[in-house]
């Protein structure tokens, strides 16, 4: 079965750190872009980040840059999101999705999301 699956999500104090992980089953990971997104309460989903499939390139939004940081193991055949200095405003349902590359909008598979929430 090809699926993408996520992992990670929890509770966080302000300031704390969460490993988000997107696992893939079904397929290799690293012929794909792998991006991330999330979809916070009241607002539309929005893209965080994205690690390209043919160089690694990194991309992330300016919202995150600098505290957030995007990695694959193709040996584990899964992406990292590593967030540090996490905020109120981070708290989301944060998704993954595989695409041929970064920016083309065009994912050919998504996760179910795990929820991240950022409060004291």
């Amino acid at each position: 079965q090809v699926q993408l699956v996520e992992s990670g999500g929890g509770l966080v104090q302000p300031g704390g750190s969460l490993r988000l992980s997107c696992a893939a089953s079904g397929f290799t990971l690293d012929s794909y872009a792998i991006g991330w997104f999330r979809q916070r309460p009241g607002k539309e989903r929005e893209g965080v980040s994205c690690i390209d499939s043919r160089d690694d390139s990194t991309y992330y939004a300016d919202s995150v840059k600098g505290r957030f940081t995007i990695s694959r193991d193709n040996a584990k055949n899964t992406v990292y999101l590593q967030m540090n200095s996490l905020k109120p405003e981070d708290t989301a349902v944060y998704y993954c999705a595989a695409e041929a590359e970064c920016g083309l909008a065009q994912y050919d598979y998504w996760g179910q999301g795990t929820q991240v929430t950022v409060s004291s």
